[in-house]
């Protein structure tokens, strides 16, 4: 499992120094953590930034409420599980309460469910030889003509690339060091065109700068996703959908067009009437607010 997510926060492009400033804690509690040492509440936190799930367990949001149920769907008591685990009553009921030591965990784990692994992250492909840069395309010049046309000059780009033709007063680049995910936003607009593989990072940010105030209008193009309960529980109170009809020639690092292989949507937040009228007389879809939809139970 350690290997794993140690595998998970590189695939992100996340130095242990990188991890260790979201969860605000030093680098070296974060390399402790990857050889096993340290406390259970810093691996559920670095599985929960990495968006890093297992399956083979129980149900539940975190690790801890996983062994709980895994442990009850195998009828064991505490006192079973401690006898095959050699751990005591004691740190497993703390375990199971989100406290103790990584190391008592896997013991743990590797006896309620020795072949629990990785779920698989959702992943977008563009095709089956683009896994490696399935992140680097970049949104055309002639579609953000219509994104400057109806929201105005875009202030800042948090995911910008030297190679992205998006035009931005401030450019958030990282690799000169900087991280949209970290670094606070500011200005009137943004417009985040966010790596798909880490889509539900960068819209809690985009989602939480907005709240705060330190931008006026999010533009975000992003895939049609719409499953996650924090997108249904929380953004759909704020966020307004434009469904795009068609897909887009997104570009490659070479500057060739390639068409999306799935479907896309702005989701906008603080946007005007104007702007999303504007929009709409120049790139075919529907807008579409969330929080009017009707709930069914």
């Amino acid at each position: 499992m350690l290997e794993e997510l140690r595998e998970a926060r590189r695939s992100s492009g996340w130095s242990q120094r990188t991890l260790a400033s979201r969860l605000g804690v030093d680098a070296q509690t974060i390399k402790r953590m990857e050889k096993g040492v340290g406390s259970l509440a810093t691996l559920v936190a670095a599985m929960s930034a990495l968006d890093f799930r297992l399956t083979g367990l129980g149900s539940g949001k975190t690790l801890p409420e996983q062994l709980t149920a895994r442990r009850r769907e195998r009828s064991l008591s505490l006192e079973k599980t401690a006898t095959k685990t050699g751990l005591s009553r004691k740190t497993i009921a703390t375990l199971e309460r989100g406290g103790g030591s990584i190391a008592s965990a896997l013991r743990l784990l590797a006896v309620l469910a020795p072949h629990a692994r990785r779920r698989a992250p959702e992943r977008s492909y563009w095709g089956q030889g683009d896994r490696e840069d399935r992140d680097s395309r970049f949104t055309p010049s002639d579609f953000m003509d219509c994104i400057y046309a109806a929201f105005g000059a875009i202030d800042l780009d948090p995911c910008a690339n030297l190679l992205s033709p998006v035009v931005a007063r401030r450019r958030i680049l990282l690799s000169e060091g900087g991280d949209g995910l970290l670094e606070e936003w500011s200005g009137d607009v943004a417009f985040v065109n966010p790596p798909f593989s880490a889509l539900l990072k960068w819209l809690r940010r985009a989602y939480e700068q907005w709240r705060a105030g330190n931008v006026k209008t999010v533009v975000c193009l992003v895939p049609v996703r719409t499953d996650s309960a924090w997108f249904q529980e929380t953004l759909v109170s704020d966020a307004e959908i434009y469904l795009l009809k068609g897909r887009i020639r997104f570009l490659n690092a070479e500057g060739k067009g390639q068409h999306t292989p799935f479907s896309l949507m702005i989701l906008a937040m603080g946007a005007s009437t104007d702007s999303k009228a504007c929009l709409a007389r120049m790139i075919p879809g529907r807008w579409m607010r969330l929080a009017d939809t009707v709930e069914c139970s």
